[in-house]
């Protein structure tokens, strides 16, 4: 039995000679396989990235976005959204925006704001009365009333109709005229007409949908 055993440990013994002998030269071998992965490590490209507009700082509604109300983040191509846009500088928020959300088309006063609205066309109207435009916000739904300032009474051009957008506008008279504040919002085609001549020779004036 003890000569089995002495027959199993030799090769064994042999093997840890020959490890022992050239244990050096492993570790040298471990070291330069080390060192190898730490270089590849070091010189392996940087991940895909997709630089994405983002908010400087938390901008309310209205605001004529200026280089420092944008900067550049990197994005992951997967996380990427949609409606990016490379053109924000001097474009006006259609609604507020977070600081490091993304500037995208819907978030815009442009053609995308009726994006979730197919049927309706996006229609700015100024309203007299800029403290009444104050109480709004993007998403109510109104119905706009033009009132005759020669006292031939008061009429709905457009009901039920979505609160767009509210850019920022001085509440000085404009060139012909006109004061109050911009609201841009959806309208069905067919009234678009209507709206655009009671914005010109009536009073404009608003009532929260039902």
């Amino acid at each position: 039995m003890s000569s089995l055993r002495s027959r199993l440990a030799r090769p064994f013994k042999r093997m840890r000679r020959a490890v022992l002998a050239r244990r050096r030269l492993l570790a040298a071998l471990f070291a330069g396989v080390a060192v190898a992965a730490g270089v590849q490590a070091a010189t392996a490209p940087p991940p895909a990235a997709v630089s994405v507009l983002t908010a400087a700082s938390d901008l309310p509604a209205g605001t004529v976005l200026g280089t420092d109300d944008v900067v550049p983040v990197d994005f992951a191509p997967d996380s990427v959204p949609a409606g990016l846009t490379d053109d924000a500088v001097g474009r006006t928020l259609a609604a507020p925006v977070r600081k490091g959300e993304p500037v995208t088309d819907v978030r815009l006063v442009g053609p995308a704001l009726t994006a979730g609205h197919p049927d309706l066309t996006a229609v700015p109207v100024r309203l007299p009365d800029a403290a009444m435009v104050e109480l709004l916000h993007v998403g109510d739904r109104i119905d706009l009333i033009a009132t005759d300032p020669q006292g031939d009474g008061a009429s709905v051009v457009a009901y039920d109709v979505p609160v767009l957008a509210l850019p920022a506008s001085s509440t000085a008279p404009t060139a012909s005229g006109q004061a109050g504040a911009l609201v841009v919002v959806g309208a069905d085609p067919s009234d678009v007409a209507d709206l655009s001549d009671a914005g010109v020779r009536l009073f404009l004036t608003y009532a929260f949908a039902r």
